[in-house]
């Protein structure tokens, strides 16, 4: 099938395709290009547009071996049924082709033929992409590719000259092809990319830069085996043809993907900002969480669930669930992935009308006098950089809000105005982008941030239910499986090391309560103490009373992650957390063992386990039983810091 260019021409002009086999079309219908020779002079010169070309290449094209004497005489037979082809130039009158004394020089433009339209739009997409609009330049790469057809000229390749040109044309689609697939990965949208590599590397196994871009985008995709796979193919092809190795460049890649998340081309200063990207780093330890993790992206690409809870106890991953998501979703959003902390630093939780701030600042929805966000607002450093070239939405905040600036806290500056809020829910209305609120602290602070119509998701990471929020999803997360809380063990101090005491390493990830972020910090612990057998550490985790001191990396401390849930629970819930965790450190409790523990009746018991359930403290079966055979369980760092609490012998180390 031949395209039509995207700028039409004149009726009657005539449109010529080499990017597959040669042809052209006069009006939508398809001409005759004479006999093979004259079909050869015509591909030579159309391969060398508004160029001369010498009559010694064109005869080399025609006759690779032996030209007869009569060869000239023929070119000019086969030049002039070119002319009769091609018609006059529409501009002047004169003819297309014209001889010189540097050879035949044949004049046509970029809507007359497909490599000219090809060329254009592949550097207006790599000038687009310079400046970091990534959109663009990937639709106008992609328009580019939707030129090929196949391999250039591919029905006169047998011809030594026309296969020359034809493999310079096909090495410019592929640079394209290289270029746009690259955009898309750092777009988030690798999966559009994955087939199409796949197929051209299959063709081009040599090609190294195809191969990079195929690791990526499978690496992306959540397939890092096969990313891993093609970097082994292609040092074996190497090794056996050349005897060479891959690049230091593509070695580092494959070593950095062997522990690490998404790996892309580096973006030029400014393009995430320009495609409404605000995310971390994916965490480049992400372990586990396979069903939890493909459940989530199954309801984010729903269009009937606009909202997701992800709830767990302290350190139990769920923004490293969130962001990992949010960084495989990028093809399903458009209008761009936003993290935002809802807390500060001290954990303290922010007021809503800072976040709204930032979340108007992020999608360019302003503030009353330009601003878009209020001056007080928290943003985290990649929310910076988007917000610093954010770009102002369809609609604004209208002259009557009063989104709160300065320093002012409390009530006063927890309000959010009705305008403001009116604008948030208006842009969202419009627009289909993913945002991350992580670590909510309540309902009440999230009602009027999230979506009530339109195409727009929201995932919320809290430590409790957030039981009345209504419709929404919830996913719950506990500790990690023993096999996979080893495997993150091993990810930070290495697979040898965790095989020369396997007994001690399962120890270790138990005394740890198998929760991703006391797993993490102890790995990072012992990656620093390389002299440490991991028996001995798991000696220590395994003493009550110094099992929290010896989780701290650096600036890092579990302990302090406990004292923030902790101030999360109400006096009453935490007095009774601490009566509950002797019992819960013994292998959990029971409705009865937590009547005893409290001193107190049925009913008040199951109140107040159950305030704890929903506080993200207490754990409970996921099927359903009844209140009396239920066995509750409180993790087991949990249970150490609310000893701690309960026998005054806390410090905030």
């Amino acid at each position: 099938m031949i395209r039509p260019p995207a700028r039409p021409a004149p009726a009657g002009t005539v449109y010529f395709s080499l990017l597959g086999p040669l042809t052209a079309v006069r009006d939508g219908r398809p001409l005759p290009l004479g006999p093979r020779k004259q079909r050869l002079v015509l591909a030579t010169l159309l391969a060398r547009p508004n160029t001369p070309v010498p009559v010694d290449v064109l005869t080399d094209a025609v006759w690779p071996d032996d030209p007869p004497r009569t060869a000239r005489k023929n070119l000019q037979v086969y030049v002039s049924a070119a002319r009769a082809l091609l018609g006059s130039d529409s501009r002047d009158g004169r003819d297309r082709v014209v001889h010189g004394c540097g050879g035949y020089r044949l004049t046509i433009g970029e809507g007359e033929l497909d490599t000219l339209r090809f060329r254009s739009l592949a550097r207006a997409g790599r000038a687009a992409g310079e400046r970091g609009d990534l959109r663009t330049a990937a639709r106008l790469l992609r328009e580019a590719l939707d030129l090929w057809e196949g391999p250039p000229l591919n029905d006169l390749r047998d011809s030594t000259g026309v296969a020359e040109e034809a493999e310079r044309l096909e090495a410019r689609c592929l640079t394209v092809y290289e270029d746009w697939a690259e955009t898309e990965i750092e777009l988030g949208r690798a999966a559009v990319a994955v087939d199409g590599l796949r197929d051209l590397v299959e063709r081009h196994p040599l090609r190294e830069r195809l191969r990079v871009a195929w690791m990526n985008s499978l690496h992306q995709s959540g397939r890092q085996a096969e990313a891993l796979a093609v970097y082994d193919d292609y040092r074996q092809l190497l090794a056996r043809e050349l005897g060479l190795e891959p690049s230091p460049a593509m070695a580092a890649l494959y070593r950095a993907m062997l522990g690490r998340g998404r790996t892309a081309r580096p973006a030029v200063a400014g393009r995430e900002a320009a495609h409404g990207t605000a995310l971390p780093a994916a965490p480049r330890d992400f372990t586990g969480r396979r069903e939890e993790l493909r459940e989530l992206l199954a309801l984010l690409g729903s269009p009937d669930e606009r909202v997701v809870v992800v709830s767990g106890p302290v350190g139990s991953g769920k923004s490293a669930l969130a962001l990992r998501a949010a960084h495989l979703l990028g093809d399903g959003f458009p209008d761009g992935r936003f993290h935002v902390q809802v807390r500060r630093e001290d954990g303290s939780a922010r007021t809503p009308a800072e976040v709204l701030g930032e979340l108007g600042r992020l999608c360019g929805v302003r503030a009353p006098g330009g601003s878009g966000v209020p001056a007080e607002s928290t943003v985290t450093a990649a929310s910076a950089v988007a917000a610093e070239s954010a770009v102002a939405a369809d609609s604004a905040v209208p002259a009557d809000a009063t989104v709160p600036v300065g320093p002012e806290r409390g009530p006063a500056a927890a309000a959010v105005s009705q305008g403001a809020a009116d604008a948030w829910q208006r842009w969202l209305s419009l627009h289909r982008a993913l945002f991350v609120l992580d670590d909510v602290p309540d309902e009440a602070f999230v009602r009027g941030l999230l979506p009530r119509s339109g195409p727009s998701s929201v995932v919320l990471t809290a430590r409790g239910q957030l039981a009345g929020l209504a419709p929404v999803h919830r996913i719950a997360l506990g500790a990690l499986a023993d096999g996979e809380a080893l495997e993150l063990l091993g990810k930070l101090i290495g697979p040898g090391r965790l095989r020369t005491d396997p007994a001690a390493a399962l120890r270790i990830v138990r005394a740890c309560g198998a929760l991703p972020l006391a797993v993490g910090v102890g790995g990072m612990r012992l990656a620093v103490l390389r002299h440490l057998p991991l028996a001995e550490y798991a000696d220590r985790l395994g003493d009550p009373s110094a099992a929290l001191d010896e989780l701290v990396a650096g600036d890092i401390s579990v302990r302090l992650r406990m004292a923030s849930g902790w101030q999360d629970l109400s006096a009453d819930d935490r007095r009774a957390l601490g009566r509950l965790a002797g019992p819960a450190q013994e292998g959990g409790f029971t409705l009865d063992g937590a009547m005893e523990a409290l001193g107190c009746g049925e009913r008040a018991a199951i109140r107040t386990v159950e305030s704890l359930i929903d506080a993200g403290a207490v754990t409970s079966p996921a099927g359903e039983v009844t209140a009396h055979a239920a066995l509750y369980e409180v993790p087991r760092l949990l249970c150490l810091y609310a000893r701690e609490r309960e026998e005054g012998r806390f410090s905030p180390g």
